[in-house]
Parts: C-alpha cells; sequence; structure tokens
C-alpha cells in the first residue's frame, strides 16, 4: 500500500496545497503594496516617517507577544484527533496577548515618541493601543485554518483581510483625512477581523474549548520558539528603531523607502513553508519521515526559481524600481534598497518551518539569540560611522549569520536513523546553478539597457507614465533574458509556474 500512486501523490505534490493561499496572496498582493506607494505620494516627508514609527511599534508587539503558541498549531493540529481544545486556548491566550500589547503602547509611546524626537506619535496613542490588542488577538485566524488543512478557506480569508485592511489605510488619506483618519478606520477593522476570529476559528471542531492539561503541553513546545521571537523581533527591527533614533522623521521615511520589499515572503515562502511544515507533520505520522529531505528539496528548488529573479531585477533595476514607485524624491534611497535585496535571495530555503515542524524549536532561539548578539555591536559601530548605509549592512551581516546558523541545524532535523543527511543533501544544486545562471544573465542585460539609455531617460517627460516606461521596459528585458536562459537549460518556465498551482493530495 506504500508504493500506491495514491499515497505516492502527496510526496511529490504536496506544495499543490499552497496554490489557493499562494493565489489569495497574489491578488492581494498589489493591494499590500498600494500601501506605502499611496501614502508616499499624499503625506509629506514628516507624515510618512510618523506613519511608519508607529506601525513599526505595532508590528514588533504583534511578533513578539504570541511567544510562538499560535505557530505551534502547525505541530499540534495535524497530530490530534479532538482539535477544539488546542484552538481555543490559543485564541484565549491571544486575548490576553492583546491586553497586554494595548497596555504596552499606553505606557511606552511616550519614551518612544522621546527617543524618536517626534512628539507627533503621542498624537495616535489611543488609536494605536487599540489596533494592537485587537489585531494581536486575531492572530489565530488564518493559522488554524491553513494548520489544518483548510488552505481554500484560509486563502479566503487572507484575500478578505487583506483587502479589507489595505483600503482601511489607504481610503482615508486619499480622502483627506490624513493619519488621523487612517488611525480610526483600522481600528475598525481590527475589531472587525478580532469577532470574526472567534466566529470562523472553533467552528466545526469537536471537544470543550479548553483542556486545562493540555495548556502546559503547548506551551512547552512554544516557549523555545516564543523566546526565539523575544530575540528575533527587535533584532529584526533594531536597525529600524537606531536610525529612527538618529534621524529626523524625513531622512527616516527615505531610509524605510529603501528597506522596502515586494510582499514576496506573504506571497510565496509563507505558504509553501506552511504547507511543508503540515507535510512533515503527516510524513511523521506515516512513519514515512525518510520522505522529508525531498519535500524540502522541492519547496526550496520551486522558491529559487522565484526569489533568485526577483532579487537580481531588483538590485540591477533599483532606481526604475524606486523612482517609479515612489517618485524621484526617494532615489537617494537606492544604496540602501540594493543591500535589502539580499533578504529575497535569503528566503529559498524554508529552514525555520522544518524546524518547527520537528519541534527543533530550540535551533531557532540559538539562531536568533547568535543575531542579536552579533546585531549589537554592528549597529552601534556601523550607524555611528556609516549613518544609514551602516543600519541597513549591520541588518544584512547579522541575516547571514542567522541563516546559516539555521542551516547547520536542519540535516539533523530531517535524518532519520537509516539515513544521516548533511546540509548539501539538503540544497537543491541543479535549480539553484540554473535560477543563479539565468538571473545573472538577465540582470546584466538591464545594466547595459541603463548604461546606453541614460540620456534618453533622464530627458522623459514629467508623469507617472513616463517614471514606469523604463522600469517596465527593463522588467521586460529582465524577463525575456531569464525565460530564454531558463529554457536553454532545459528549464520549462510554464512547467515551473504549473508546479505552484493547486494540485489536490491523492
Amino acid at each position: 500500500m506504500s508504493g500506491s500512486p495514491a499515497q505516492a501523490a502527496p510526496a511529490s505534490s504536496f506544495l499543490g496545497k499552497a496554490g489557493p493561499l499562494v493565489l489569495a496572496r497574489l491578488f492581494t498582493a498589489g493591494l499590500t503594496v498600494s500601501i506605502p506607494l499611496v501614502l508616499a505620494r499624499v503625506l509629506s516627508l514628516e507624515e510618512y516617517g510618523t506613519y511608519y514609527q508607529l506601525f513599526l511599534i505595532a508590528t514588533t508587539l504583534y511578533y513578539v507577544l504570541p511567544f510562538g503558541v499560535v505557530q505551534s498549531l502547525y505541530y499540534f493540529l495535524p497530530r490530534a484527533e479532538e482539535k477544539r481544545p488546542w484552538l481555543g486556548q490559543t485564541l484565549l491566550f491571544m486575548t490576553g496577548a492583546g491586553l497586554v500589547g494595548a497596555a504596552l503602547v499606553w505606557g511606552l509611546l511616550g519614551p518612544v515618541a522621546g527617543l524618536f524626537d517626534n512628539p507627533a506619535l503621542l498624537e495616535y496613542r489611543g488609536a494605536l493601543a487599540a489596533y494592537t490588542g485587537l489585531w494581536l488577538g486575531s492572530f489565530p485566524l488564518e493559522i488554524s485554518l491553513t494548520s489544518q488543512g483548510r488552505t481554500k478557506q484560509s486563502a479566503l480569508v487572507y484575500l478578505v483581510s487583506d483587502a479589507l485592511r489595505s483600503a482601511t489605510m489607504v481610503v482615508p488619506c486619499l480622502l483627506g483625512a490624513g493619519l488621523h483618519g487612517m488611525m480610526r478606520a483600522v481600528v475598525g477593522f481590527a475589531a472587525l477581523r478580532y469577532v470574526a476570529t472567534w466566529v470562523v476559528v472553533p467552528r466545526g471542531t469537536s471537544g470543550p474549548l479548553v483542556r486545562p492539561g493540555w495548556w502546559r503541553e503547548q506551551l512547552v513546545y512554544a516557549a523555545p520558539f516564543g523566546a526565539a521571537m523575544l530575540l528575533a523581533i527587535p533584532q529584526q527591527n533594531a536597525h529600524f528603531y537606531v536610525v529612527a533614533g538618529s534621524v529626523a522623521p524625513a531622512l527616516y521615511a527615505l531610509y524605510r523607502v529603501g528597506c522596502f520589499q515586494l510582499p514576496v515572503v506573504d506571497l510565496l515562502y509563507t505558504p509553501t513553508s506552511e504547507v511543508l511544515m503540515v507535510r512533515l507533520g503527516e510524513l511523521e505520522k506515516q512513519g514515512r519521515l525518510e520522505e522529508g529531505v525531498e519535500a524540502f528539496r522541492e519547496a526550496a528548488g520551486k522558491l529559487a526559481f522565484a526569489f533568485l529573479p526577483l532579487a537580481a531585477f531588483l538590485f540591477a533595476a533599483a532606481p526604475e524600481f524606486i523612482g517609479a514607485l515612489f517618485g524621484t524624491k526617494f532615489l537617494p534611497a537606492v544604496p540602501i534598497f540594493r543591500v535589502s535585496v539580499l533578504g529575497v535571495v535569503l528566503a529559498i530555503l524554508p529552514m525555520d518551518g522544518v524546524l518547527r515542524a520537528r519541534g527543533h524549536t530550540r535551533a531557532i532561539f540559538f539562531s536568533y539569540l547568535l543575531k542579536a548578539v552579533v546585531t549589537v555591536p554592528l549597529l552601534w559601530w556601523g550607524v555611528r560611522q556609516f549613518g544609514m548605509q551602516g543600519g541597513i549592512a549591520s541588518w544584512a551581516l547579522a541575516e547571514v549569520v542567522g541563516k546559516g546558523a539555521l542551516l547547520a541545524r536542519v540535516p539533523a532535523a530531517l535524518s532519520t536513523p537509516a539515513r544521516a543527511l548533511r546540509i548539501r543533501d539538503l540544497i537543491p544544486w541543479r535549480e539553484l546553478g540554473k535560477a543563479s545562471l539565468a538571473a545573472g544573465a538577465a540582470a546584466g542585460a538591464v545594466f547595459l539597457l541603463r548604461a546606453s539609455t541614460v540620456h534618453a531617460w533622464a530627458g522623459l517627460p514629467e508623469g507617472f507614465f513616463w517614471r514606469v516606461l523604463p522600469l517596465g521596459i527593463a522588467g521586460v528585458l529582465f524577463l525575456g533574458g531569464y525565460m530564454g536562459v531558463l529554457y536553454v537549460t532545459g528549464v520549462r518556465p510554464l512547467s515551473v509556474l504549473a508546479s505552484l498551482r493547486a494540485r489536490r493530495a491523492g
């Protein structure tokens, strides 16, 4: 029976389950990306910097306070017969976390406003506290569905939620209500989402809402990952805080534009990693964990064909990209942006998902601890010596160190008594090599295009169409070159795209 097609299919096509999530994120990605792009045009540089500082505080708490409890659903639900207690205690925990987050915003926004030298932050204290608390309370909504294999329902929730969130952040500013109007709107959205979370998450599950004896098991599993988040999120955001405390809000706005990335993680990495975690749980339950390394290589190979060309294009066409999306006043952010593109490359290997699925959360904690230790001296020296460039360079070096620490632990997580894996066994070398060759060649063509047309671009008229035209030409050239080189090396790009479409397992 283990060799039957019905059972073999999930191992080779499990990524198809991520299809609905990817398609939902693809549709909403444009809406999500539109938020900073629209605000960059309707707000002054000072207001734009204030907007980023407000949501820097909220997102820091959003990722720290769950303490890994919500993410633990990926481990417990695929293995559980009775799912409702895991969901119920997670909902209660996140409601408490939301109350803590709201209190922290209310109490600490004054000192943070002083650190950033931006007293305007205090005008939004109540709205930011309410938004943070309600947003935290709704954290389990999509994850609870995905961890049960209900990817279509999860995709629908992502679609509706992201669309509403984008509208509440953009429309008030377009109507002239400014940041005050936007903050009132997002509080209303967060309240609606919180109510929906309590309605949707427990539905269709059996058992009591809480089983007290299970709290300890969930917290013991989540604690290492939660402690890692206590280190990881402040470490990842440390360069934002340090730069915000070192420059005026207008310059901070330039820095945040330089750190802007297309939502590739939400679009491809996150759903792929989530489905990989569920798949590894299923394989372990079926006694077929030896197939886990093939699942990991499949996921990494597909991500390589998407992320490497994206990173190469953004690096090569950075001036055209920043100018078209944000306007020429943000062109000083180009050098920072080119360094931040490294984050796209580092997302190729879904290592944290593997370690969480296999219960190796202490390895995640260690990697974040190492990054935190590295980040502090790098930021202190880098920002002091090189300003904003030192901030982004410090972040990039710390990310490389952290990813290396994770990679060193993945072989043990996927090894079995019959097969001890090494790092080289995990890497999809053929896919990585072909994607790198094609992306490098296409990026070189973009650099040659700019060198030969620099005077022509400088003479273009004003207006959105003329700003986008150079980016569009560079994009067509890059895409044609990338797909052409892939075709020559034997890769059929359409087949790669097809592999990410939804397919029913079995």
